[in-house]
């Protein structure tokens, strides 16, 4: 199974690097990167550029023009680029724990789709993350205790590794912890489903739609908890304009059946305003 890691991204080249840092070690000649760029400036390219780590897979930058919130279009673009079986999606902002990579692969099957899970981590602990102080990877278990008690993460569930965990699969649709930050699915599931769908308009539930879409089709949700959870580093709230009416057409979608987008991963590939740029060969 190839395996292609799409990460989004938009001007956050500090926090990217980090997430980058801590998934290049996971990665095998067979695997492939893809950064998935929502239009970050020039300086922010620059400093992925000059602060890449070793892969030893191909690392693509794919980049379109700044035209407002537009993730949907951003994945969508990656994906077209992947060249590969299955694809995990994340955020540039959402740091892999050392098995994430291998959990992902693990929880793979035929006719699911993984959704996976996330740590909340606090402004300050962020704040020291970007300046490499401390390295996520290399914490130990008090440590990691004493961030919990001082409330700089939500959560420990990183710390147990138990992919056989039973109640993962979930049969019927369910809009709670839905996570496009972390998500795994198979290329030729999301070609089914046209991928994301770019009509959203605004922050807000393209996941949720993804997910409703996925489900029409026939697959069922693999929830990743206890596996491949992500560390999400601290970032100011979004502006949430436009979240309601998405919302709202998910709802209506939920009695429709919808399965393709309807602007989705075919517009993609026919994409003109597109740069493609192979960070490491």
């Amino acid at each position: 199974m190839r395996t292609a890691f799409v990460v989004l991204t938009y001007n956050r080249a500090d926090a990217l690097l980090a997430v980058l840092r801590a998934l290049a070690p996971q990665c095998g000649p067979h695997d492939r990167v893809v950064i998935a760029d929502d239009g970050s400036h020039a300086d922010h390219v620059r400093a992925l550029r000059a602060g890449l780590p070793y892969f030893a897979c191909p690392v693509r930058h794919v980049w379109h023009p700044d035209t407002g919130f537009t993730a949907a279009r951003a994945r969508n673009l990656g994906a077209a680029h992947a060249d590969a079986d299955y694809l995990v999606f994340m955020d540039g902002d959402c740091v892999p724990t050392p098995h994430f990579a291998a959990m992902h692969a693990r929880l793979a099957a035929p006719g699911h789709f993984v959704n996976g899970s996330r740590v909340l981590m606090s402004e300050g602990l962020t704040r020291r993350v970007l300046g490499h102080s401390p390295m996520l990877q290399n914490l130990r278990l008090a440590q990691w205790l004493r961030l919990r008690a001082a409330g700089d993460v939500n959560k420990l569930t990183h710390l147990v590794s138990w992919p056989g965990a039973p109640l993962r699969v979930e049969e019927r649709f369910r809009w709670k912890g839905i996570r496009s930050c972390n998500f795994g699915v198979w290329l030729r599931d999301f070609e089914a489903v046209d991928g994301f769908d770019e009509s959203f308009s605004g922050w807000g539930h393209e996941d949720a739609d993804l997910v409703l879409r996925l489900h029409h089709r026939g697959l069922r949700r693999r929830n990743g908890f206890l596996a491949t959870e992500v560390l999400h580093l601290w970032h100011p709230e979004s502006s949430r304009l436009g979240e309601n009416a998405n919302r709202e057409r998910v709802h209506a979608r939920m009695r429709s059946g919808i399965i393709r987008a309807e602007a989705g991963l075919a517009l993609a590939r026919e994409a003109v305003d597109v740069r493609v740029t192979e960070l490491n060969r």
